[in-house]
């Protein structure tokens, strides 16, 4: 079979699924190991029956909605790329705005800074930090022993070596220094919606989607741990679902200032950065 039509036959059986037709180019580059450009260049080669055969369970798995991130290992976010797998969520790029707005904050601080970033998963948060800010003290934590060997991989990845690791259920082991700032996309969603998500969603690991009855199982240890790990007017920037700003805006008043809501590229409440009391 040549290239051309493998890539036909992979737009076709993806015809039903979300960006079917750029998934199919996707893994087709991934099974075959080479770039756009190449299957354009040569659309008329012959591929492998192995590589055939590959490609169709690939496909398969997308059909029934694995992410296609899962079976490449690969996400871009902030211009840095990432090895992703079933431990980890896959960085969005409305976390990128969350991203941004700490490197605005962070580039205005004349000194070294510290940074905590919590429930880093795949480390996309404060590999970024660390990488565009390279006078920053990073520090990542997660509960999850398998989450943070992926952090340190990507980490190693993308040359960062103003980085930190704690393995840690939320504060329990954080043991350093009070820091300049805490950043997390934090689990949000409520559990019992967490069945009814979409198949691709439902792919990401529970334990990083799961916020508890009502999303904010997060937000309520952040308001009242957080500050014991700030310094005076350190700041707290997190992540949020879009209905949610008014319920972890109230969570945070009473021990902090300056709460200020940020959108994302839909419109919609996505990051609350405030500072401590």
């Amino acid at each position: 079979m040549k290239i051309i039509e493998l890539l036909n036959h992979g737009k076709i059986f993806l015809k039903d699924v979300d960006e079917g037709s750029f998934k199919a180019k996707i893994l087709l580059e991934h099974i075959l190991k080479v770039k756009r450009e190449y299957i354009i260049a040569h659309c008329e080669d012959i591929v492998s029956n192995e590589q055939v055969t590959l490609y169709q369970a690939k496909l398969e798995e997308i059909k029934k909605g694995k992410p296609i991130q899962y079976i490449t290992h690969y996400q871009e976010f902030m211009k840095l790329d990432f090895y992703v797998d079933e431990n980890v969520l896959i960085p969005q790029p409305d976390t990128e705005i969350l991203v941004e707005k700490v490197i605005e904050i962070l580039k205005n601080k004349k000194n070294t800074c510290s940074v905590l970033d919590m429930c880093t998963g795949c480390g996309a948060i404060g590999i970024s930090i660390a990488k565009y800010i390279p006078k920053a003290d990073v520090y990542v934590s997660d509960i999850s022993k398998s989450a943070l060997q992926i952090a340190k991989k990507n980490a190693l990845k993308n040359e960062v070596k103003n980085i930190h690791f704690i393995l840690s259920d939320m504060f329990k082991c954080i043991n350093e220094k009070k820091f300049d700032m805490i950043v997390s996309n934090p689990p949000y969603i409520e559990t019992d919606i967490i069945n009814g998500l979409p198949e691709e969603v439902k792919h990401e690991p529970h334990l990083a989607l799961d916020g508890g009855k009502d999303g904010l199982d997060f937000y309520r240890i952040f308001s009242v741990q957080s500050p014991l790990f700030l310094k005076p007017s350190g700041y707290l920037c997190l992540e949020i679902g879009y209905q949610q700003k008014e319920e972890v805006c109230k969570l945070l008043k009473n021990n902090f200032k300056n709460i200020k809501i940020f959108q994302d590229y839909g419109g919609r409440a996505r990051v609350i950065i405030s500072e401590v009391k």
